[in-house]
């Protein structure tokens, strides 16, 4: 019969005890550190819920102490900037400066004249341009133009043709549209009044439905050069609009200029074109590009009847 010797310390192993990983032990200095801790140490680090609920309570009352006169700073400077930002400037503070007339004729027969009066203080550029045609100045003037649109709200002259011997006399006298752009945009950026209210009467500086100008190549002296082509032709800064109710979809397109009185409401009675822009067939000829819905567009809320000028100028002060 065999024996079997065993050693004092030894351990039986077992099929399971092969593959347990061996116990880790904490590190000697954290178990010396634990042992031999001072017992006010252990005092100090053990705080009742009372003692924390009380420090709480002193750190939070301390905080709002300290951030109540911030807030209410902070709260008086939004006011501040709150009425500096939503009334920059009223629009009831123009004064007009000059005078304008229309004399109008609906069909050939006279209905009567439109007075303006024009802000030459606020849109000093605007102002000058149109002074500059309407008096005839620039060589060229709105007389034997006709009225082009009827809309609900407001009416819209043709102006000059922006090609021509005409378009370039009133560039000539009247200066470049940049002038009444940078006016347009300074209303933009709060300097002064953008609101299109009824009884205004605006330039009509930019077109915002105009399609951006194509990209194409174009070879040049045996290179390609990348070009813009425009699509569509913008306002000249010769047409205009007057309003007869409050229009703020026009405030992307017209600096306004000047308010009116007259014979406004009789040229809204006009019969004209009908809008069909809604049209399914209208919106499709649009998308693909057909000329023939660009055409179409420009005759809508055309008055079938002539609405024109028959005589304009300034009015002298007296």
């Amino acid at each position: 019969m065999a024996h079997t010797m065993m050693l004092p310390n030894a351990k039986l192993s077992t099929p399971t005890s092969k593959f347990l990983p061996p116990p880790i032990e904490p590190p000697q200095h954290s178990r010396r550190t634990a042992a031999g801790a001072s017992p006010s140490l252990e005092l100090s680090c053990k705080l009742s819920r009372r003692n924390l609920s009380k420090s709480s309570l002193l750190l939070l009352l301390g905080t709002q102490t300290t951030l109540t006169p911030l807030l209410d700073l902070s709260k008086a400077q939004a006011d501040t900037i709150s009425l500096v930002t939503d009334n920059p400037t009223s629009c009831g503070d123009r004064v007009p400066t000059k005078k304008a007339f229309l004399d109008v004729s609906i069909g050939g027969e006279p209905v009567g004249r439109i007075v303006i009066g024009l802000y030459g203080d606020d849109v000093p550029a605007g102002t000058a341009r149109f002074c500059s045609i309407v008096s005839g100045k620039a060589g060229i003037s709105y007389r034997r133009k006709e009225f082009v649109k009827i809309m609900p709200g407001y009416v819209q002259h043709g102006g000059i043709k922006s090609y021509g011997a005409d378009a370039e006399r009133a560039t000539a006298a009247a200066g470049s549209l940049q002038n009444l752009v940078e006016e347009w945009e300074r209303g933009r950026r709060g300097e002064r009044c953008k609101e299109v209210k009824a009884g205004s009467v605006g330039i009509v500086v930019r077109d915002p439905s105009k399609p951006p100008p194509k990209t194409k190549l174009v070879a040049t002296n045996g290179k390609l050069e990348v070009q813009e082509e425009e699509v569509a032709v913008g306002p000249n800064g010769t047409e205009f609009v007057i309003t007869a109710v409050d229009s703020p979809e026009l405030e992307e397109s017209v600096l306004v200029i000047g308010k009116w009185m007259g014979v406004v409401e009789k040229m809204r009675e006009v019969k004209t074109v009908r809008d069909n822009t809604s049209s399914p067939y209208f919106k499709v000829a649009k998308v693909i590009g057909d000329k023939r819905a660009v055409v179409a567009e420009r005759g809508f809320n055309r008055p079938y009847t002539k609405v024109q000028v028959t005589n304009c100028g300034l009015i002298e002060s007296q």
